[in-house]
């Protein structure tokens, strides 16, 4: 496996976690369950998965090396 598909691999890994942390902890918000969750932490989250999203696509896309 060449370093750029490791690469591209952490980071589509790093998305999916984020988004997945992201997504459960505001289901669970919503729910009342982790009510001392605030709002700027779930968007830092959701910014985070978007960022490393995008991340990922431009490595695999532009960065061949």
């Amino acid at each position: 496996m060449s370093r750029s598909s490791k690469l591209n691999q952490r980071l589509t890994q790093a998305f999916g976690m984020f988004l997945g942390i992201a997504i459960a902890v505001w289901v669970l918000r919503g729910l009342g369950i982790l009510t001392v969750i605030p709002g700027g932490l779930i968007l830092l989250l959701f910014l985070a998965a978007i960022a490393f999203g995008i991340l990922s696509y431009v490595q695999k896309n532009w960065l061949r090396f």
